[in-house]
């Protein structure tokens, strides 16, 4: 497995792939890898030839008062995985490299503008300038993405097809706790008390899924999901809403495909968590 920590670097190997005709996978991370990741890490493994993983903490995608600095991070574990799971290399970049002052930004609009990006109002324009000149860099043929980050991944759709980005967009399934908590790196942040109340979110999921089935009016389904939040005292509700799967704008019957998305703070950890819903 190969570690690089330059652009010039990375591209002399893809380079050097791409002229051998090999397909190549990438993986954007942010590091601290968990289970979540290393499922993304597989599905690459099994669908092209050489894996790329960057683990990389996103400077830009961190609003004032969040936490850039606090982010856990532990390169060695993240590469002993990556190596288990047969990565082939690993893109370790330091800020400086991904970034000069002054330095572009890439943006979409509007459906930044709802569910995460109404409360981060920075937090896209980062996330799609740093996967845009990952792109760039590795010019993979596939990119893989968790959908626990569903935002994300419907912007990142939009930005490959309207740059015309050749390249194809997988989306990966939810990995969760065996008690059901959504795998995620801020899960180290929270104390065994909050660990326990956080279970709240997925007890929501479920109560919003069955709800959905019997009720096809959208405030019918939030109200069930509100009510298991605000019964546990640890929890503070950031957003819960209903939004159409493509557009990310809110909608007021479920008629189509729908995403069913949450952020809530436990203490003061603020996880997300969805489930998608198609009619």
């Amino acid at each position: 497995m190969q570690v690089t920590s330059t652009v010039k670097e990375t591209r002399n190997f893809i380079r050097k792939w791409k002229q051998e005709g090999k397909t190549i996978g990438l993986v954007p991370t942010m590091g601290f890898l968990h289970e979540g990741h290393a499922s993304l890490i597989r599905k690459c493994r099994e669908e092209n030839d050489i894996v790329v993983v960057s683990d990389f903490v996103n400077p830009t995608q961190f609003g004032p008062n969040e936490d850039l600095e606090a982010y856990p991070r532990d390169f060695a574990r993240d590469s002993a995985l990556c190596e288990s799971l047969g990565t082939d290399l690993i893109f370790h970049p330091e800020p400086e490299e991904m970034y000069h002052d002054p330095h572009a930004y890439v943006s979409i609009d509007t459906l930044s503008e709802t569910l995460c990006g109404k409360t981060r109002p920075i937090h896209f324009k980062g996330v799609c300038t740093v996967v845009s000149k990952l792109f760039h860099i590795v010019t993979p043929d596939r990119a893989y993405f968790g959908e626990k980050d569903a935002q994300q991944l419907a912007i990142i759709r939009k930005m490959t097809e309207d740059l015309n980005f050749d390249i194809q967009i997988v989306g990966c399934p939810i990995v969760r706790e065996e008690d059901g908590l959504a795998k995620s790196s801020r899960n180290t942040y929270l104390s065994k008390e909050e660990r326990k109340a956080a279970l709240c979110l997925s007890r929501a999921v479920r109560a919003g899924q069955e709800a959905i089935f019997a009720d096809c009016e959208s405030e019918a389904v939030l109200g069930k999901m509100r009510a298991v939040i605000e019964a546990e005292p640890l929890a503070r509700i950031d957003y819960i809403s209903v939004v159409d799967a493509l557009t990310m704008q809110p909608v007021e019957q479920v008629k189509d495909n729908v995403l069913v998305a949450m952020a809530v703070y436990i203490g003061k950890t603020r996880l997300i968590d969805n489930f998608s819903f198609t009619v």
